[in-house]
Formats: structure tokens, sequence, C-alpha cells
């Protein structure tokens, strides 16, 4: 039986009355979101309080030393009755976080060290703890989640992907199960029963994916009804019906938690059915044939930033060439909106880029995490002309039967938090749109990572052969190489250069992610290149040999700027963990998609003149990149802004067709 009274201790929170906890959407005025979010992202540590923290927890720490198994299970049960009364309050979380620290330390080995104390802390705060790469956030919330599980809270740790989400529970297991706590995981293609058993466990490892769709199930199946109408149903009688796949959104530690609150939420989650397809399949066709006639330029516009759309000169040569066709060519609008669709498919949607071509099928690649996404379609056509210019069997079109943005979604929680070793630039919107206010933790050794100066190359093709020549070079003296790229294209052709100079190399992308804890795990060995795409950029824990360490440690090459310098952050996170040495270097070509897309035309000129003297202009080069980021991460948060207002005219939408069918 869940019980959440540590969690609402001391919080004002409006809950539903749905089949499960969880809190209603906010409702603030937009002032007071950036008024609250200011003030919350000030610099705010209190050293006093943290050293009293500290203190009282390594008090404690000897008696749970030499307590036994079971009196360190009872002195938890005992800690935790507390915590229903009084929340998590710095008079008891340091005697639980001395018991689970010391079962920590006889279970898996590992002791937390203070800072991860820290992070725990500010995870039952409901805080966004910003710890260094390396640092241990797998182990840190170990601590948030046994403390709240122990009071009977549903814990969810959400992690990136499902390969993290396994990975983090079965490392962790031994520590819950000496606990008495169990854990679950939800991965891609289990059935619904066993989702439900998972979630059901104390504590659920699972995807952000994955969790936001059986919300989404669960909202589908049970509709409007309440836990009290059930209750009375049931009372009555009635059918008591399948019960809901989630027991509720008590408490979540988010990991990667910018990847998923920022990066990933500009589109909403929807679940759909497919449609009997009454558009003839020659629409397709005839679209994606015409769009391929069609002149840049004169018949079309491409901007920047994937928007096409049709010039008069373009409608009217559309107009021309299909005066012979019946059907809904004969509609100006519905004229329009094919062709424009099949523009983008065919010019702005790229293959081994944006999507590939798996069993005949084309499934999406998410650019954050570079992993395939089987189930997920592009909306309102364009998958269908995408399936066409590849010539796949074309699918029906779907339906959607619900969706939810992770701003609405997240926001439901009873306590929300998280962790990630990137959250001071985007600390503001997070607070506004989250509540969720940033604690950066201090790390727990001085890093030893070194940033090479960054090279820029005139064309893509100058650039591969230098990064081929670079990475050849430091695995010839022993290093350990991993290249980053941004798509599965690109590292392909990288793997291509490295089989013409027969060297030895492991490629890691959507396409070829069998073995991937194997690769990730032998990354680390003396004159390793290891070729990757975002895959191994977050939460990838690369364990270096002696003969590395001593040799400068890994050394990350990182091949194209981010519209994000968070997630370059991470690629260069991967070296010189908890102390380690290592190395990095930026190795780009002007011709880069960041540079195409949100840098002004004036400054791609500049770019090629920095060229010919890199050695004295690098520090104006990284100012330069930090400006395009800079721009294209305002591109994207009004995105999210405008993702976040479309779904509240849907929920009011939704609403209003509610009443009216009463």
């Amino acid at each position: 039986m869940s019980d959440v009274r540590a969690l609402l201790a001391d919080r004002d929170l409006r809950l539903g009355d749905g089949p499960y906890l969880e809190r209603l959407d906010a409702k603030r005025s937009r002032w007071e979101d950036r008024l609250r979010a200011m003030l919350d992202s000030l610099p705010r540590f209190d050293r006093r309080r943290v050293r009293d923290f500290l203190a009282a927890t390594a008090a404690r720490e000897e008696a749970a030393r030499a307590a036994s198994d079971e009196q360190v299970r009872e002195r938890l049960r005992a800690a935790a009755h507390r915590m229903h009364l009084e929340g998590f309050t710095d008079a008891i979380l340091p005697e639980a976080f001395a018991l689970i620290r010391e079962a920590s330390r006889r279970t898996l080995g590992m002791r937390h060290h203070d800072v991860q104390l820290l992070a725990g802390r500010a995870l039952l705060q409901g805080r966004l703890a910003e710890m260094s790469t390396g640092e241990g956030k797998t182990l840190a919330a170990t601590l948030a989640a046994c403390a709240a599980a122990a009071t009977g809270a549903a814990v969810h740790v959400v992690t990136v992907n499902d390969y993290l989400a396994e990975r983090d529970a079965e490392h962790n297991r031994a520590l819950f199960d000496f606990l008495g706590m169990s854990a679950g995981v939800v991965l891609q293609d289990m059935a619904v029963a066993d989702r439900r058993k998972a979630y059901a466990c104390d504590i659920a490892y699972v995807s952000n994916k994955e969790l936001t769709f059986d919300y989404l199930k669960d909202c589908i199946a049970l509709g409007e009804i309440s836990a009290t109408q059930q209750r009375l149903r049931e009372l009555a009688g009635g059918a008591r019906g399948e019960p809901p796949i989630l027991r509720g959104l008590h408490f979540a530690i988010i990991d990667e938690a910018d990847s998923v609150l920022i990066d990933e939420a500009s589109t909403p989650l929807i679940i759909s059915e497919t449609l009997p397809d009454d558009l003839d399949p020659a629409v397709y066709t005839q679209s994606v044939e015409l769009a391929r006639t069609l002149q840049a330029g004169t018949d079309y516009i491409k901007g920047p930033r994937r928007d096409i759309w049709l010039t008069e000169t373009g409608r009217q040569r559309v107009r021309e060439l299909t005066a012979s066709f019946g059907g809904l060519w004969r509609s100006p609008l519905w004229r329009d909106e094919f062709v424009q669709k099949a523009l983008s498919a065919v010019h702005c949607f790229t293959r081994d880029q944006d999507y590939i071509l798996a069993e005949d099928k084309v499934q999406i690649v998410d650019e954050s995490t570079g992993r395939v996404m089987p189930d997920r379609t592009w909306e309102r056509g364009l998958h269908q002309m995408i399936e066409c210019k590849e010539g796949c069997e074309i699918t029906g079109q779907r339906r959607t039967l619900a969706q939810i943005t992770y701003q609405r979604f997240f926001g439901r929680y009873l306590l929300l938090s998280g962790m990630t070793g990137t959250a001071q630039e985007v600390a503001l919107e997070v607070k506004q749109t989250y509540g969720l206010p940033v604690t950066r933790i201090p790390t727990h050794k001085p890093s030893r990572r070194r940033r090479l100066a960054d090279r820029i190359c005139a064309d893509s093709a100058q650039r591969w052969r230098e990064v081929a020549r670079r990475a050849i070079e430091l695995a010839a003296n022993g290093r350990a190489v991993l290249v980053g790229t941004r798509s599965v294209e690109a590292s392909e052709i990288l793997g291509r250069l490295f089989e013409q100079e027969g060297v030895e190399h492991i490629v890691l992308n959507a396409r070829q992610d069998k073995g991937e804890a194997e690769i990730v795990g032998d990354a680390g060995q003396p004159g390793r290149i290891t070729v990757a795409t975002n895959m191994a950029g977050r939460g990838t824990d690369i364990k270096l040999t002696k003969e590395v360490e001593a040799g400068g440690g890994l050394h990350v090459i990182l091949t194209e700027f981010h519209e994000s310098a968070r997630v370059d952050r991470q690629l260069f996170g991967r070296s010189a963990r908890q102390g380690d040495p290592g190395t990095t270097e930026a190795i780009v070509s002007v011709d880069d998609d960041l540079f195409k897309r949100f840098a002004p035309a004036a400054g791609r000129r500049l770019m090629a003149l920095l060229i010919r003297d890199m050695q004295h202009s690098e520090r104006w080069f990284r100012r330069w990149v930090t400006y395009v980021q800079d721009r294209a991460e305002r591109h994207y948060r009004k995105q999210r802004v405008e993702t976040t207002r479309r779904d509240a005219e849907w929920v009011r939408a939704l609403g209003f067709v509610g009443k009216t069918r009463k």
C-alpha cells in the first residue's frame, strides 16, 4: 500500500481525484513563475547547514557500522516512520542516509561520498542536483530512492533509455534486496502485465518515454473515472476492470534531467491508432515526384531550420503540373499541403541522420540519444511521404487517442527531482516550467580534464581525414580514443576511412547497437578507437586500464558542435571522470549543420578567415561557437514555449468537447 505522507509534509499541493495519486496541473501566472524562478536560480549554498548535515550523518555512521544486518533494516524502518510524520528534514535524513550508506558498503562495496549525500538530500528537497560527469549520480540516486521507498511512496528512477534503466537497476539490486525493497525494470518490449508488476515494486527503473506512454495508456483505459467513482462501482457489485499500469505519480528522480525536461520537450508524446487510409497511395507518389522536379529558390524556399514553403511561382508551377490530376488535387489547399509535405520529406529529412531503414521500414532516430524509436511515426502524412521517398510500403495515417507534453506530465508528480552534469544554462527555464530549483554539487576530486585547441576545416571531407589521422596517431601511442559523431551516416563515413587505413575500430550507432554494454566497457583499452553517435554521450562510464591512465587517459574527439553546448559538455564528460586524467578536442567543419542553420552569413565568411590563422584565432572561434549555440537555444526555447501553449489549447478543447457531450 502506498503512503505519501512524507512527500506531502509542509507542502501545499492540489491533488487529483483520479484512479491514483497525482498532482493537478499547476495554475500560476507567468510573472509569478518568472519571479520565483529568478529568485531560486540565485546561488544559494548554505555552508553551515551543509557542514552540520554531513557531520550529523558521519556521527551516525559509526553506530550503523556496529549494527547487524537486521538492525540496519530495523533502524531504517524507524527512520521511515519519523519521515512519515515530519517529512524529509535534516533532523531525520542523516540517520536514514547513514544506514543506506552502510548497506551500500556491505552489499555493493561502495560507500557514498559526502558530495553524493548532498545530491541525495537535494533530490528529497525536490531540486535538480547538478553533479559533474563521473561523480556517481547512479549511486547518489539510491539514497533518495531508498529513503522515499522506505516511507511507502512509489519511486520512479527515470533514465534516458532502456539500456541505462536495466544497467542501473541490476547494479543496485543487491542494495535493494538487503534493505527488503523490491526493484523493477520497465523495458520497451514488455507486456502490460509485466509492466504493471514492475511498477508495483518499491522502486521502478524506466525510461522517460516508456513511463509517459504507460501513463497515457492508463488515461485511455480509465478515462475520466475518479478513485471515488471506481470504489463506489466496486461496492455496488460492478466490474472492477483492469487495474492501472502505474500505481501513482509520487516521486520521480530523473537522471540526465536536462535532456529529458529540455532537449526532448519540444514535441508532445502521442498515442495514436492507424486509420483506414481513404487517400489513394498514388497521391504520395505524385507528390514526391513533383517535389523532386521543383527548383530551390524559384519554386520553393528552404529555411535554415527545417521550414520549407512554396513561392507564388512554385504554386503556379504545381497548378500547371497537376492540371490533369483529379480528386483532391483540384483543391488548392490540399494541393499545396501535399507538395509542401513532400518537399519537407525530400529536402529536410535525411536517411541515416533523421531515420534509418530497417526491415524495409522507416524508423526514426532520436537525435538526443542516437537510438532508434521503432514504434514512433511523424504526423500528418510526413511519415508516409518519407516512406514513399525511400520506396517502402506506405503505412496508414494515424489518429491521436491521447497526448501529453513532458511539461504537463512531470508537473503532475507529488515530488519531482533530477540529476545532470549540465544544468546551469537552463536553470531558469527548468525552475519556471517544472518548479525545480538547481543545486550545484561540488566535485569529490578536482577535475584533471584538459581541453586542447579546437580545429576548424574547410569542408567535411577534410574534417573526416583530420579526425581519422588524429585518432590513429593517439591510438598508436597507447591512448584510448572516443570519437563522437552526430549521425549514423557520419559514424559510418569515419568507419570506412579507418577500414581503408587497415585500423581496428568499433562503430556504435542506431544501426549497430548490439553488444552496447561490451563496446562501452572496452572503450578504455589501450589503442582502442570507438566511433559512436550520441548513444555514448550520456550515462556511459568508460573504465580505463592502468596503461591508458598512465598514458594520459581517454581522449575524446568531438566532430560537430551540437545546438546545445550542454550536449557537447556531456560528450567531453566521458573523459577524465572521478579524478582520472583525460583530454578532449573539437575537430569541426565550416559546413556543419549548426553553422548552416543558425550562423549569420557574415559569420560563416569570418569562419573561413579563421581557418587560415587558427593558432591566434581560437579564443574568437570559441566565442563565435557560443554565440551561434545561444541563437540555436533561443530558437528551441521558443519551440518548447509553443509546444506548451498548443498542449494547453488541446486540453481546453477536450474539456469543451466533454462538457458539450454531457
